[in-house]
């Protein structure tokens, strides 16, 4: 064989035993993936090379976390992690779809089908399920916080317990809706992620400010501050070295120390207008205070200064918190002190300092009107720290979607039971030829959420399927309660999942990978 004679190393295959190694890899990936699908579903421990421990229920890290070998399943992981970079959710059920998908083509192709037919019939079911997407879709108003939440929490209640999930919820909620900002797009990079290894996971909360990971740099400064004036700036309060080559002689001593002291007195100018304009604002009132967050650096001798005069100030701040601070507290950042004015000023209920072994937190709370807030993640250890890191961003993902989707689809596999009954019952039928199997097989491969959902809840599969197919043929869209394992109305229970990831996984699943498989 040519192959052979390029390279008498090389391993052949024919087109039959390449093609079920290619359908076998999609059902180990759907073996592994599929008990992490629901609620219901388990954790996985991941575990490194070098030891490290990883503990998560979110496909999207598992698949890029995990080693996987056969190109086949690369291609598989490699789409799943694709759809969570588009969508922030989906992973698992679109590898759960694929090998589905792959698993019932096997079927009919050992029976002697074509898998370009089966392909065939795929596209077909593709386009219909498109068009039915549309026709079960509901509108969600922005306004509208509950139905929001329902999304949120639907999303989170598959990555982490369900106490954690309630609280979770409404903190992810409130924080899109705080950084929305009606007719642009929605930001999530506003919305900052901190981390504390501190008290319970469940003392996660929403922080309507900003939580900056440094203290004061001044130990006499005060520790809490409330009624607070916010001056934000790009402005060195230090001695700074010339940018290019220059010297500077002097015959004696007497020349050095004047221009050592022409050296202070400018750096003291700039700290005495920063003084000067916190007399102005606060005046003689003890109850007001005035905090400078600086993005240059302030020297021991302008922070004496400083806080001698009742300021507080941290230096060197992240210009990602800089950005924030302004569309959290109000203001301006101002880079010179010409600038400096009481226009310039944000403000804060109170600014104050948490000190966590030899960490400082400086939290800045109690802003009116903030375009940026913060998650404050507490957790006891790194694990529990990660797991929820990733709860939220997918959960915040899942918000940002049902506002700019304006629609929501019934989740608890309603929606896959529903388009399996449209494409047997109607699209089947307007089938001709041997095509129609793949549509036939496409419909069967959409019970894998029903059944998953039913079988990692500890029910029976087909007792569900059945009676979720007979609620379907009587009119009823229906879906699983994993608390019961009987059918219910998944809109009274608020489980909704994402137009979105619903449509991409539909467009990514079907096609581009059962070509290069089938």
């Amino acid at each position: 064989m040519a192959v052979k004679t390029v390279n008498a190393n090389a391993e052949v295959m024919g087109a039959q035993a390449a093609l079920f190694m290619n359908i076998n890899a999609a059902k180990g990936l759907l073996e592994v993936m599929r008990t992490n699908l629901g609620p219901r579903g388990t954790i996985k421990m991941l575990v490194g090379g070098a030891g490290d421990v990883r503990l998560t229920k979110d496909g999207n890290v598992l698949l890029r976390e995990m080693q996987i070998q056969n190109p086949t399943a690369v291609m598989i992981a490699r789409t799943a992690v694709a759809q969570d970079d588009v969508t922030g959710d989906g992973t698992t059920s679109t590898v759960l779809l694929i090998g589905e998908l792959l698993k019932q083509a096997e079927k009919y192709i050992n029976e002697g089908l074509h898998p370009r037919l089966v392909v065939e019939g795929f596209e077909v079911a593709k386009k219909a399920s498109l068009a039915y997407l549309e026709t079960v879709k509901k509108p969600v108003d922005a306004s509208d916080r509950e139905q929001i939440r329902c999304v949120a929490y639907t999303s989170l209640r598959t990555k982490v317990q369900e106490d954690l999930a309630n609280k979770l919820t409404d903190s992810v909620t409130d924080a899109v809706l705080t950084v929305r900002v009606p007719g642009e797009p929605i930001d999530l990079h506003m919305v900052e992620i901190m981390h504390m290894r501190h008290k319970m996971a469940t003392d996660t909360k929403l922080i309507n400010g900003l939580v900056l990971d440094h203290g004061a740099r001044h130990p006499d400064m005060a520790k809490y501050n409330e009624d607070c004036y916010i001056l934000t700036c790009n402005i060195s309060l230090e001695y700074d070295k010339s940018e290019v080559n220059s010297g500077f002689f002097y015959s004696d001593a007497d020349q050095r120390e004047k221009m050592v002291a022409a050296e202070r007195q400018y750096t003291d100018e700039r700290v005495n207008k920063i003084v000067e304009l916190k007399h102005q604002v606060c005046g003689q009132d003890s109850g007001k205070s005035f905090i400078v967050i600086n993005q240059k650096g302030i020297d021991p001798l302008s922070l004496d200064i400083l806080q001698q005069n009742g300021i507080v100030a941290l230096r060197r701040a992240k210009k990602r918190n800089m950005e924030r601070l302004v569309l959290a507290c109000g203001g301006v950042a101002v880079n010179s002190v010409e600038e400096l004015s009481a226009d310039v000023l944000g403000h804060a209920d109170k600014v104050y300092e948490h000190v966590l072994g030899e960490d400082k937190y400086t939290f800045v709370e109690g802003v009116k009107n903030p375009h940026s807030c913060t998650l404050l993640i507490n957790g006891p250890h790194d694990h529990t720290i990660a797991q929820i890191k990733d709860a939220v961003r997918d959960g915040l993902r899942a918000v940002k979607n049902v506002i700019e989707d304006g629609h929501v689809i019934p989740g608890a596999g309603a929606f896959e039971v529903g388009l399996q009954t449209h494409l047997k019952n109607e699209v089947v039928k307007t089938m001709e030829g041997r095509a129609r199997l793949g549509v036939e097989a496409f419909a069967e491969a959409l019970l894998i959420v029903p059944k998953t959902l039913a079988v990692n809840s500890g029910h029976d599969a087909q007792d569900a399927i059945i009676s979720l197919q007979n609620e379907h043929e009587n009119g009823n869209h229906v879906g699983f309660d994993v608390e019961s394992g009987e059918p219910t109305d998944p809109c009274l229970a608020g489980i909704y999942d994402n137009l979105n990831v619903k449509r991409q996984i539909l467009q990514s699943s079907p096609i581009k990978l059962l070509s290069c498989s089938l």
